[in-house]
């Protein structure tokens, strides 16, 4: 889109100060219609003086009115900070947000039809700020698809008063996109550590990077004005380059924040140098959870942990796996991810949710995103509030509170496994354990109903792509399966009809009866996860499917150490395929497989002569790139198919002729 200056930016009643202006002057230039976009995650990030001063001049004057506000992640604390500032009917007109829980006040407006809303993915509207800046349309994305912001749902838009179309199906190649429409920004409200004279801005005091950036570019490109609220002043040409995270040729105004309750660190804690990566900080072991119906969620879905996985933990129900793997000593063998550019160490939780401690790296929430749609993400662990037969889930809307989807969209459709998390009924009653059987209290809603009020994951979508999706709650356990939510598992102490099925708005498929849920998560002591983790026996990791004459072999997280490990694999091998007297399909998962060097020609040598006596064909998948070239190079120099896949997926997909 062109770039037209804002006209008040040639004639600043305050030019002879440079870019150190007050709130006040600064949000004076604001005109009515304006459209502004705002950062932050929760109060991490969120320029929270310069909202202040919007919303007195609002009150004092009547103007600016009907504002645009567009903004990614939730910013607020539920009550009246953060974006609850704007929260005024003639103040705002239209809001496209990422997350609606933490902004009740402008969610009221939107859930009234008082203003025109829309609902998109955080990640979504973190990328389209980067594409605006670089004067693209929009941002293309699968991300999406066959939930509420689909088009065919609702294009996103939250109430009847939200007519305009931001979201189109566009197909490409045969295959099924979404469009979002880039929008015209004339104002930036951002949060900086210092200032210098320049207008160059760093952050060393603050928990995320966020998408600081891109807005500024894009408002910059856009011709409008970019506002910085900081904490101090610098001189000149004093700040390092490295540090500077928006330079001052996109920066308009900089405003030192005078009151130092609207410059918190998090809308929970003023200041934690740990939480900014200044220091590291002990870490203190965590106290175990009481053995209730969230711990025993968390520790199922624990179990559906692996070595090295890099994992995502929603907020509320998810967080408890945080507790467990420590209590499991377990936290050290993953890597915790946030999606607002935590990677590392362990996410904090509440008003301080999206920093964490002692991080290995904070980057910018677009490319972190950027890594969890392109499926960086191994596991994902998120809540749920309904789910229904098609294994369509929704956490965004119920009734008249919006919620809004933030990341959720997201991660939930590019993580390679998403383990869906929450008690079987809403609102129930407490529930006891006793000698290791569950007994459950009256009352409750049914979560599992015959179709979510709102689409925030699609189960059809997560069928067509192959996707490994669980549903995890205290008394039983769903897999997402092509005949749709199939009941797995039943906590012991749990009747199957009176406890489950009869308090399911629908009925499950269950080609099977369930089997039990582990014993030892029904215990009030550690599970011994860790040793389940790092100890698998070599005899339950070949499998046999009759059916489509497949041989499974999984040597996820296998460590091959010496000769007497080879010859133990060749054995196991040879002791399942021998009595079949023929050669079957083979498919090798070799996900985090290691192997000592010295050892791969012995490996590959034993590979070889499998191949040669049992296999028709074989496929191998991995995700690690290095695996892949130096498993492959050692296959190539026996004459054996070099090529390993990325996921199982492909490896299956190209097994057979």
């Amino acid at each position: 889109m062109p770039r037209q200056t804002h006209p008040l930016l040639s004639h600043r009643p305050f030019t002879e100060k440079g870019k150190i202006v007050s709130a006040r002057e600064a949000v004076n230039l604001i005109r009515d219609g304006d459209a502004l976009a705002t950062g932050g995650f929760v109060g991490i990030g969120f320029a929270e003086h310069l909202a202040v001063a919007l919303e007195e001049r609002f009150l004092e004057t009547g103007q600016p009115r009907d504002l645009t506000l567009m903004y990614a992640a939730g910013q607020g604390d539920g009550k009246t900070r953060g974006l609850n500032h704007l929260g005024h009917e003639g103040l705002v007109a239209k809001v496209i947000g990422g997350h609606w829980g933490l902004v009740p006040k402008l969610q009221k407006l939107a859930v009234e039809g008082r203003i025109q809303a829309w609902n998109l993915p955080q990640g979504v509207i973190s990328h389209l700020f980067r594409d605006i800046a670089a004067g693209k349309p929009g941002t293309l994305s699968r991300v999406g698809l066959g939930t509420f912001v689909d088009p065919r749902l609702d294009g996103g838009r939250i109430n009847d008063a939200t007519r305009e179309e931001i979201v189109r199906l566009l197909p490409i190649d045969g295959e099924e996109y979404l469009f979002y429409k880039a929008q015209s920004l004339q104002v930036a409200f951002l949060r900086g550590t210092t200032a210098d004279t320049l207008g160059n801005v760093t952050m060393e005091h603050e928990a995320l990077v966020l998408e600081s950036l891109a807005i500024a570019t894009a408002v910059h490109n856009c011709g409008g004005v970019v506002i910085v609220q900081v904490e101090r002043l610098a001189e000149r040409a004093t700040l390092h380059p490295k540090d500077v995270k928006i330079p001052g040729v996109l920066v308009d105004c900089v405003v030192i924040c005078d009151n130092p309750e609207h410059h918190w660190q998090t809308f929970s804690t003023r200041y934690n140098p740990a939480y900014s990566g200044e220091i590291k900080a002990p870490m203190a072991t965590l106290e175990p959870m009481p053995l209730s119906a969230r711990k025993i969620i968390a520790r199922r879905a624990a179990f559906e942990l692996r070595p090295n996985a890099v994992v995502n933990l929603g907020i509320g129900m998810p967080e408890g796996v945080g507790p467990v793997a420590s209590e499991e000593r377990v936290l050290e063998l993953l890597t915790l991810t946030a999606e607002p550019g935590v990677i590392g160490g362990l996410p904090a939780s509440g008003l301080d949710f999206g920093a964490a401690l002692n991080t290995q790296a904070i980057i910018d929430q677009p490319a972190q995103f950027d890594f969890y749609d392109g499926g960086g993400l191994d596991i994902a662990f998120l809540g749920m509030a309904q789910v229904d037969g098609e294994g369509n889930v929704n956490v965004s809307k119920f009734g008249s509170r919006l919620a809004g989807a933030g990341g959720f969209i997201n991660i939930s459709q590019r993580a390679r496994k998403v383990v869906f998390m929450g008690t079987f009924l809403a609102a129930q009653g407490e529930l006891a354990v006793a000698d290791g059987r569950l007994k459950l209290a009256e009352g409750g809603l049914a979560k599992f109903v015959e179709g979510v009020e709102h689409r925030t994951f699609s189960g059809p979508l997560a069928i067509q792509e192959q996707r490994d999706v669980l549903y995890v709650t205290e008394r039983c356990v769903f897999q997402l399966t092509a005949q749709g939510v199939t009941l797995i598992e039943l906590a012991p102490g749990v009747d199957l009809d009176r406890d489950v099925l009869a308090l399911m708005n629908f009925t499950p498929a269950m080609p099977a009866p369930p089997r039990a849920m582990d014993g030892r998560i029904f215990l009030d002591h550690p599970m011994g996860l860790r040793d389940d983790l790092l100890s698998r026996p070599l005899e339950q990791r070949f499998t046999f499917d009759a059916a489509e004459e497949i041989f499974f072999v999984d040597f996820e997280n296998l460590r091959i150490k010496s000769q007497a490990d080879i010859d133990a694999i060749r054995h196991a091998a040879e002791s399942r395929l021998a009595p079949l007297g023929r050669r079957v399909y083979a498919v090798v998962n070799y996900d985090n497989f290691r192997i000592d060097e010295d050892l791969l020609e012995t490996y590959t040598a034993m590979v070889s002569y499998l191949e040669e006596h049992y296999y028709s064909r074989v496929t191998r998948y991995t995700t690690s790139g290095f695996l892949r070239m130096k498993l492959g190079d050692a296959l190539e120099q026996r004459a054996l198919s070099p090529h390993i896949y990325d996921n199982a997926e492909e490896a299956r997909e190209h097994l057979k002729p």
